[in-house]
């Protein structure tokens, strides 16, 4: 009688269950969807856009608040400014809009991306909205709230 010896494990790294398990991670990455997605939370962490805040000063001065923000990099038309009864909001927002197209060799890129910052800054008492004022230069924005002077009563 001949036993019959087993089989020779294959040669390689992994034995084949493991291989089928690799080979399906590796085209699991290597597909344009997954690939694109990874792309993409690479750029969302290289991008040098301030995602986390800028850093704001605010100065109390006997007649006024002065509100400075530093935003390197910034343009104008980034910033919005919104004046409520008891706080001021500072808004950047970048839109950025990639598209690439080569004909020659058909292919088509197209990258939308959209961040927002924004820092709330509360008052003590209300805010004059007709007297604040802001100006931006140099990547430094200031706004200058006035205080109201409040109406002092005397006692009889």
């Amino acid at each position: 009688m001949t036993e019959k010896l087993p089989e020779e494990p294959k040669k390689g790294l992994f034995h084949e269950p493991f291989q089928d398990f690799f080979r399906s991670m590796n085209e699991l990455f290597q597909e344009r969807p997954v690939k694109g997605f990874l792309q993409s939370i690479d750029d969302f962490f290289s991008s040098p856009f301030p995602i986390s805040g800028f850093p704001i000063d605010l100065t109390e001065l006997d007649d006024k608040y002065i509100i400075t923000a530093k935003l390197s990099g910034i343009k104008k038309d980034q910033i919005d400014i919104g004046i409520f009864p008891k706080y001021i909001t500072i808004t950047v927002e970048n839109n950025e809009k990639v598209t690439k197209e080569d004909q020659s060799q058909n292919v088509f890129f197209n990258k939308s991306s959209i961040q927002r910052s924004s820092k709330t800054i509360p008052f003590p008492q209300p805010i004059i909205e007709d007297k604040v004022k802001a100006t931006y230069e140099d990547g430094l924005l200031t706004i200058k709230v006035p205080k109201e002077k409040g109406k002092r009563l005397r006692i009889e």
